[in-house]
């Protein structure tokens, strides 16, 4: 099964997000299932490295690179990155700029697409 997660909002301050890559991380943990996360709009700061947090609370980076370490795919939109100022090398491990194009792909491919 593939599965693709569209992610819309910040890191923090929401629960949109984390709630997202909570269901994320915990398919990507099945076997057989295919995890797609795609940020957009103001979840592009989701995928910035050096996330710090205070102790105890979640941290969105560990979480999305837990779920490429596991063999998702994480994209974020390019133009999104752009207008908050982030490039590339800011973008946590597992993490690359994407495009609509891909986006578009991505949703052509997938059994099923959720959107936090």
């Amino acid at each position: 099964m593939k599965v693709l997660f569209i992610l819309n909002d910040g890191p923090y301050g929401s629960e949109r997000s984390y709630n997202g890559l909570r269901l994320a991380g915990s398919m990507a943990k099945k076997d057989g299932v295919e995890v797609k996360v795609f940020f957009i709009g103001d979840a592009a700061a989701c995928a910035k490295k050096g996330q710090k947090v205070p102790q105890g609370y979640y941290n969105i980076e560990v979480m999305g690179s837990g779920i490429a370490k596991r063999g998702g795919k994480i994209g974020v939109c390019g133009t999104c990155m752009d207008a908050r100022g982030l490039d590339e090398p800011d973008l946590f491990d597992g993490a690359h700029r994407s495009t609509l194009d891909e986006l578009t792909i991505w949703t052509m491919e997938a059994d099923k697409v959720l959107v936090f």
